[in-house]
């Protein structure tokens, strides 16, 4: 907008308001909606000025803007959740990463101190999902050398990680604990 900045412009728009408003109640229903849409709506116009180009309708550029702002604002608002009473963000709960890191880092270093020939069973049953019959077969042995190869092995990574169960992986028992005594209050 070349010469219709300043005094100009704020005259332009303040001219337009009565036809923005009864527009963005017609878009939005609200009264409350509407004047928020309004005034988004002035905002935008007044910092894009340049934008405008003298002599084109001053109106209708006012009205596709705020006709996008509205189209923005809804698309935003269904991603929205409403938790007024904080119950959905009460449930919300995520674990530290960084003990299971550390659990890892831990499991990693010791997995590296077992025999190689329990650590290659153990890695081809454990984690690369080959059955017994599959991971003998790669070995040159017999299934049993392997099961016995991958026992020998979970036992050794257990007693070096002095873990008692399997069950013992996982989140730390204090903070699962203190998580639930939070949901309980």
């Amino acid at each position: 907008m070349n010469d219709a900045s300043g005094p100009r412009l704020k005259d332009l728009l303040l001219a337009e308001i009565p036809s923005l408003r009864a527009f963005a109640l017609s878009l939005s229903g609200n009264s409350d909606r509407a004047d928020d849409l309004v005034q988004d709506t002035l905002m935008k116009a007044w910092a894009n000025a340049s934008s405008f180009l003298e002599g084109t309708n001053m109106r209708a550029w006012l009205f596709t803007i705020m006709r996008n702002t509205f189209f923005s604002q809804y698309r935003k608002s269904r991603r929205e959740v409403q938790d007024v009473d904080g119950e959905a963000a009460s449930r919300l709960v995520a674990m530290p990463d960084q003990l299971a890191h550390l659990d890892f880092v831990d499991f990693k270093a010791h997995l590296d101190r077992l025999p190689p020939d329990q650590r290659e069973a153990l890695v081809l049953i454990g984690a690369s999902g080959f059955s017994y019959e599959e991971a003998a077969e790669i070995c040159g042995c017999a299934v049993g050398t392997i099961k016995s190869r991958v026992n020998r092995a979970r036992r050794r990574l257990m007693e070096m990680l002095s873990l008692n169960s399997a069950e013992e992986f996982g989140p730390d028992p204090a903070l699962s604990e203190a998580i639930e005594r939070t949901r309980s209050d």
